[in-house]
């Protein structure tokens, strides 16, 4: 057994596509890479194995989730290591390139690998003087590096021209260095589809076609090239980041709320937000609320969709977990939720109160209608629909009014659609479908091929 099965304990959340790491120091202590603020499976991790986290390092401010290292500084008295040049605002060893911190036997060093954000981090893990691996968080990642233009159009070439430079200072390493990064495939903060979520130096010296690059210029054009939108809440978490989230004493609950009480939050400009399964809504669901299934990607819809600033309130089924809705709309600093529609639809409805219902049907009863394809420019690229008209679900609200009407909406399985769905609708879209299924099931029934590229 070598030293990753042993210490590295991989928490991967799968939703955005980001990893984070729990290291056994052999002592009963541990470090933590990247947490977020929902903690409960690093916790969890820690707690089945006897440990205490005695550090917490974050390799950058980041965009796509609050971070957890300063409620484990609360709640363990983690050290939180992190870049100096960060300005954090609460306590922390601050860290600048070659800085070492002794873990007790392993060594932590600090290697400046900007591109991602300017104040980015790897930290290359020692046996010794042995490399054993490297966090390399939003710099290299697997067959590919994070985005450069989350601090705006303007700085974005000169992010990748450092992010050039970071990968090649990288590639440096021992070949048999393990690589950890914490974006991945399904990250915003990240570009190609994959499997893999750790490599090592030399795979990505054979794989990683941005390593492969001829020069800096080839390079830069490559990773701007692949860069697509991303959620409008990234735009806001590296501050919170940098001031600290909230440190939380207990865990937040969504209260039981009777129906008046969510009328009357609509009425204040709340938001109902429906999270049971696309089919359920569709069979009936309060008007102008927003379809945003529960599942790994909730965090990101909600917050991509709704601002931070306005009070929540949610219909659940009795069978979904209350406190993952909780922690998800956390992670990404949504925590004005005011509860949950107690007793669900069916006391909606004995109240007196209206309801709303959406087609949502299978592709051989979905033929006559505007085909609309809400996926990423990057999934309809890949296969789509002859003459479909190509809506991205995070700008779909900006242009609802342009939308065809009586369209079937469709994403690639129906959970984007639906939320999508419930977006048109309230913008005042009548007749609309959902396709149950996506652009091959639909091309199937219609004896259709795919199209590819952007239109």
């Amino acid at each position: 057994m070598g030293f990753v099965d042993d210490h590295l304990i991989p928490l991967v959340d799968q939703g955005m596509g980001n990893s984070a790491y729990l290291v056994d120091l052999g002592d009963g202590r541990a470090l933590a890479v990247d947490a977020s603020r929902d903690l409960r499976a690093l916790n969890a991790a820690a707690q089945r194995r006897g440990l205490r986290v005695a550090y917490a390092a974050d390799t950058h401010l980041h965009a796509d989730f609050l971070s957890g290292a300063l409620q484990l500084g609360h709640d363990q008295g983690a050290t939180v290591l992190a870049s100096a040049a960060g300005r954090r605002t609460f306590d922390h060893q601050g860290l600048a390139d070659a800085d070492e911190v002794d873990l007790g036997g392993l060594t932590l060093r600090a290697l400046a690998t900007p591109g991602h954000t300017d104040e980015h981090l790897s930290f290359l893990l020692l046996d010794g003087s042995r490399p054993l691996g490297v966090f390399t968080g939003g710099s290299l990642i697997v067959n590919s590096a994070a985005r450069t233009d989350l601090l705006g159009a303007d700085r974005t070439e000169e992010l990748a021209r450092a992010q050039y430079r970071s990968l090649k200072r990288l590639a440096t390493l021992p070949d048999a260095t393990a690589v950890w990064p914490t974006h991945g495939a399904g990250s915003f903060c990240s570009a190609p589809p994959g499997t893999e979520r750790t490599t090592t130096i030399g795979t990505q010296k054979q794989a990683n076609p941005l390593l492969a690059a001829p020069d800096e210029d080839s390079f830069v054009s490559q990773l701007i090239a692949s860069l697509g939108t991303y959620p409008a809440y990234f735009d806001r978490l590296g501050e919170i980041n940098r001031r600290g989230p909230e440190v939380l004493t207990a865990s937040p609950l969504l209260a039981a709320l009777p129906a008046d009480q969510v009328r009357a939050l609509v009425a204040d400009g709340g938001h109902v937000v429906d999270v049971r399964p696309a089919a359920d809504y569709a069979a009936g669901h309060i008007p102008g609320s927003l379809s945003i299934p529960l599942r790994g990607q909730f965090a990101t819809w909600l917050g991509w969709l709704l601002p931070d600033t306005a009070p929540l309130a949610f219909v659940v089924n009795d069978d979904q977990d209350l406190s993952e809705i909780v922690w998800q709309a956390y992670k990404i600093g949504h925590e004005r939720l005011v509860g949950r529609l107690a007793g669900g639809m069916s006391a909606w409805l004995a109240d007196g109160n209206p309801q709303t219902t959406t087609a949502f049907v299978t592709a051989d009863h979905a033929a006559g209608r505007p085909y609309v394809d809400v996926r990423q420019e990057s999934e309809f690229a890949s296969g789509h629909v002859p003459g479909a008209v190509h809506i991205e679900l995070g700008s779909l609200t900006a242009v609802a009014a342009d939308a065809p009407q009586g369209a079937v909406v469709a994403c690639g399985h129906g959970e984007r659609a639906m939320t999508a769905a419930s977006l048109l609708e309230r913008a005042g879209h009548t007749d609309i479908a959902v396709l149950d299924g996506g652009p091959a099931e639909y091309a199937a029934a219609h004896g259709g091929q795919l199209a590819e590229g952007d239109s």
